[in-house]
């Protein structure tokens, strides 16, 4: 397991443990690593980072190393979407190994972090996640732990699910319909300014805009461009404009009537409570999005997207789950 011993009195052992140095404004990072053995020229480094004592290697059975513990709590992440990083500190990473969206389950990852000296750490469920970027970190929080401890945390989180603590949905290549409604810009009042923050917004994803089709305000004209977009192979409809309460805004009932399921015409988060969402005859998905998006740099179309790029059906009890964190 470990002893300490003074500093001066480790040279020739090894470390059981990386040693961090911290320079203000420089770095902070592990100077020396785990089994470095120590020398006459560490000791003075050594005293410098305040270390009068250090813990060397001895064996105890029946104990794990930090380093050991944090893979096995790895593995309760582990899946084909993640990759783990190098061991620093006692501290492991689960890398995403593609674009996704997040899902954790919360009730499981509260069972281990209550077990006591060891803890994993996640991005909210929903996070988008880019290719690289890490979705959670895990260590225990002593040097050693007791292995039958670690098991037992392990058993029981499998005996509630054998999956993964942490789950990746990958975006999917989707065939986008830009549908813009609206008397001023179809009779060429004004120019269509939510096409362009919808082709920035698009571009974040693997996506491929077929269509984009400037409508009147008819319910009978959007309807048809509605199963028109569908004809076409659109995986996502988006029909932007129309969408308030006005006399012209016609937008929702036509979504309404072509749709095969409304999910929602209004939704708890701000900006956006003027948001429609269903699905087509052929699956796909149809939003209608209110003014809001043009202008505010977050909506609650970019909580929805992820998950309609991601395969991930959205129903109307998780729409009224957004209003908790919903005022963007």
């Amino acid at each position: 397991m470990m002893k300490t011993i003074p500093v001066t009195e480790a040279i020739g052992k090894r470390l059981c443990q990386d040693l961090t140095q911290i320079i203000p404004g420089e770095k902070k990072g592990p100077r020396f690593r785990k089994g470095h053995l120590v020398t006459a020229a560490d000791v003075p480094v050594l005293l410098a980072m305040g270390k009068a004592h250090l813990y060397v290697e001895t064996e105890r059975p029946g104990w794990l190393h930090e380093e050991e513990a944090a893979r096995l709590l790895y593995a309760l992440c582990d899946n084909q979407y993640f990759t783990p990083s190098e061991i620093k500190e006692g501290k492991i990473e689960a890398l995403a190994t593609a674009d996704g969206l997040l899902q954790v389950d919360q009730e499981r990852l509260v069972l281990v972090n209550s077990f006591g000296e060891m803890m994993i750490a996640t991005k909210p469920s929903y996070f988008t996640l880019r290719k690289g970027e890490v979705a959670a970190g895990m260590r225990v929080i002593p040097l050693y732990i007791e292995a039958e401890k670690l098991q037992a945390v392990r058993q029981k989180v499998h005996s509630l699910s054998s999956e993964p603590l942490i789950q990746l949905a990958p975006f999917t290549p989707k065939k986008v319909a830009i549908l813009t409604t609206g008397s001023e810009v179809f009779h060429g009042r004004i120019q269509d300014g939510f096409a362009p923050v919808l082709k920035e917004k698009l571009a974040a994803y693997p996506t491929e805009i077929i269509l984009h089709t400037v409508l009147d305000d008819n319910k009978e004209m959007i309807v048809a461009a509605i199963h028109e977009a569908e004809v076409a192979g659109a995986d996502i409809i988006l029909c932007t404009g129309g969408m308030s309460v006005d006399a012209d805004d016609l937008t929702p009932g036509a979504i309404k009537t072509a749709a095969k399921e409304l999910i929602t015409y209004g939704t708890p988060v701000l900006p956006g409570a003027m948001f429609a969402l269903a699905y087509g005859k052929s699956g796909a998905a149809i939003m209608g999005l209110p003014g809001a998006v043009m202008f505010s740099k977050k909506t609650v179309f970019d909580l929805i997207l992820p998950r309609v790029m991601a395969d991930l059906p959205v129903t109307k009890a998780e729409i009224a789950q957004l209003g908790y964190g919903g005022l963007l």
